[in-house]
Parts: structure tokens; sequence; C-alpha cells
């Protein structure tokens, strides 16, 4: 009786329809499950970077030398890459012989801005993919469950004398789609909220990096030669 109630042998014994829900909420508990370890290594070497250029910032390096020294990283902190893209901009307009320092500073912002968007939406990615993940597969698995016990009930039909032993099973096998369902939704469901709070976090430190590094522009700004002074 044990053996005929196993997971396995409900699997193997339920309709074509309930396998196949079965089958595809499996798949995407595993894709879910692969984009979680994905955004758990990439959002801690986010973390980690930030820090480390964070602290290379403040340590009172020249600022025309720190971005030499990042414009050429392919693959480095997003708060590298703002401070790059803020900078190029800059100077930029100084040798396009701009001197107002409202439009040096505002220059520099946008392109900061469209560059705290972009890393916005590469660490936001795939998150859509578990939030869906989180709320619609109890109801693939609720309909797997429906869909098993109709079908249970119609087989059932064709017997003269129903009993706990005959019901158990054909029930059983249905309630197996749902259970899996919220397999696949519960781990979904409680990683977003906790890259949801990580990427606020992370997007209130750019932010702050950004009004920072604007203050440090806006009092070069004035000066003839690239800004270099904190």
């Amino acid at each position: 009786m044990n053996q005929d109630l196993s997971i396995i042998s409900l699997i193997m014994h339920a309709s074509l329809t309930v396998q196949l829900v079965i089958a595809a909420l499996l798949l995407v508990s595993l894709a879910s499950w692969s984009v979680i370890f994905s955004k758990l290594i990439s959002l801690s070497r986010v973390k980690a970077r930030n820090e480390h250029f964070e602290q290379e910032f403040w340590s009172g390096k020249n600022l025309n030398d720190l971005y030499n020294s990042v414009s050429n990283h392919q693959d480095g902190a997003p708060l590298e890459r703002i401070f790059a893209s803020g900078m190029r901009e800059f100077l930029k307009l100084r040798e396009r012989r701009v001197s107002e320092p409202t439009a040096l500073l505002d220059g520099a912002r946008r392109a900061m801005r469209a560059s705290f968007q972009r890393e916005l939406d590469a660490m936001e990615s795939h998150l859509s993919f578990l939030a869906s993940v989180g709320s619609v597969s109890p109801y693939v698995g609720l309909f797997g469950t429906i869909w098993g016990i109709m079908h249970a009930f119609v087989g059932l039909s064709n017997l003269t004398q129903v009993t706990l032993a005959t019901v158990a099973p054909g029930i059983a096998e249905a309630l197996v789609a749902t259970a899996i369902g919220l397999f696949a939704a519960i781990p979904a469901v409680l990683a977003y909220n906790r890259f949801a709070r990580q990427i606020d976090r992370n997007a209130i430190t750019l932010e702050s990096f950004i009004e920072e590094f604007s203050n440090i522009l806006q009092r070069n700004a004035g000066q003839p030669a690239p800004a270099a002074a904190r």
C-alpha cells in the first residue's frame, strides 16, 4: 500500500494531462532554481565590487587617474560604470569648450542617470520570471488537481461499489499536482522578495553615489582644468 501511494507511483498512474502538468511544473521549478542561484551569485558580486570601488573612490585618488583605470574595465562594478559615464560626459563637454557649470553638471548627471537605469535593468533581469512562477504555479497545479479529480470520478462511475480504497488513489494522484505547484511557487516567491530588497538597497547606493559625485563635479565645474579635486 505504501508503495502504491508513493509519489513516483502516483505520478506514473496519473492521467496524461496531470502528468503533463506535473512535468511542466518540474521544468519551471528547475528553471526558477537556476535563476535563484544565478541571482545569488550576481548580486553578491555586485555588492562586493561596489564596496571595493567606493573604498577606492573615497581614498582620495585623482579623479582623472581613477577614470583612466576604470574606463577599460569590461566587467567592473555598477558604480564604476556610472562614474565612468558621468566623468566621460563631463570631460567631453569640457573638450567642446562648454564652460557653463550648469551645462557641464546637467550633461554628466544625464549620462549617469542613463547608466543607472541600465544597471538597474540588468539587476532586475529574470525577476519577472520568478514573480510569474510564484503567482502562476499554484493555479497550474490546481488545474492539474481538478482535472485529475474529474478523471478519477469518471472512472469511479463505472464501479458498482465505491469505497475509500477505490477513491483514495485517484484523489491522491490529483493532489500531487497541487503539491508540486506549491513546491515550484514557494521558493520563487521567497527568492523574489529577497532579491527585490537587495536590488532596492543597491539602487539607493547607486543614487546616493550619483548625488555625491555630482556635488564633486559641481565644485570642479568652474575650474579650467579637468576635475581632479574632491
